[in-house]
């Protein structure tokens, strides 16, 4: 299946701070009203174009449908600064949007899949959310629950980031997070996977202070309450690595996030959460080699027969 197959929806969300605001939902065409859906929710410097992922949920008796956040891929206007938020909650009007949009067109269960921010915010989404009951299940693709920055680091980040973005609300660090991650998936580089780098540059876009506020806030956030009563799965790699130049061990491992923090704060999210480690993985788990992938599908969909709802 091929990404020219999926029917794009465009949601008008109105406007924001810097103008007119859309997002756009994609659905695959494998499309059938009794099996359960899933929402996928990318990542930062991301955007739906992983047709694979879609097509192994289809083979499992799944719908698939895909939302480009807003200032995101296929939703990024030109009057927009790529990627920027000031709140995890501006994402909340699409993610209610797509929900009302699948409702419409299926009569059983969702389940929503998030990738590294994605992640965060669907977490996010399932405690505040206005259409969260709707959400039968949750898994989550390595979710950014915490900064992969010392204690000393983050010390001084946050405070900084949050002072300084109030007066300068689009100053940014030099140097993007995990900058050497796109050259590990991208085929132009080491990696296997072709994708339009105006909507994911190969070394991400600026990290901006205000973002930075807003992903640690969110993050407090869920880590002050989060009593999600749905089952919720995380996948993870089993190592994370830190890297300033390019080493082969970047395809093997999170070089973005700490695997340490997503296990830590990962099992608090709510009542019913399932670890899976998958030896091998890379950040997006089903952008790893074609081994590391088919045994991640394989405990995901594992997980997907043998947990009911609560």
């Amino acid at each position: 299946m091929e990404l020219g197959d999926f029917s794009e929806h465009t949601f008008d969300l109105g406007e924001d701070y810097e103008g007119k605001v859309i997002a756009t939902l994609m659905e695959s065409p494998k499309h059938d009203a009794s099996r359960p859906s899933i929402l996928y929710i990318h990542g930062l410097s991301d955007y739906f174009f992983q047709a694979h992922v879609a097509e192994a949920f289809h083979k499992q008796g799944f719908n698939f449908y895909a939302l480009d956040l807003r200032k995101h891929g296929r939703s990024l206007l030109p009057h927009q600064t790529p990627n920027y938020c000031r709140s995890v909650k501006e994402y909340f009007p699409e993610i209610d949007r797509a929900l009302e949009f699948i409702q419409s067109e299926n009569n059983s269960e969702i389940i929503l899949l998030g990738h590294s921010t994605g992640g965060l915010t669907g977490s996010l989404y399932l405690n505040e959310g206005e259409n969260r009951q709707c959400i039968d299940k949750l898994i989550l693709n390595s979710p950014f629950l915490q900064f992969n920055l010392s204690l000393w680091q983050r010390a001084i980040l946050f405070p900084a980031a949050r002072l300084i973005s109030n007066f300068k609300p689009y100053a940014s660090l030099k140097k993007p997070f995990s900058h050497l991650y796109g050259a590990s998936i991208s085929s132009k580089k080491h990696g296997e996977w072709d994708y339009n780098t105006d909507w994911k540059p190969l070394r991400g876009f600026p990290a901006y202070l205000k973002w930075v506020t807003a992903m640690h806030q969110a993050q407090k956030n869920l880590r002050r309450h989060s009593p999600i009563k749905i089952p919720i799965l995380i996948l993870h790699s089993d190592k994370s690595s830190r890297n300033q130049s390019w080493n082969e061990n970047i395809l093997k491992t999170d070089m973005v996030l700490n695997v340490e923090h997503i296990k830590k704060y990962g099992e608090k999210l709510g009542d019913n959460v399932t670890l899976a480690e998958v030896k091998g993985a890379m950040h997006d788990v089903f952008l790893s080699g074609a081994g590391v992938r088919k045994h991640a599908f394989e405990k995901m969909f594992s997980w997907l027969r043998n947990t009911e709802r609560m």
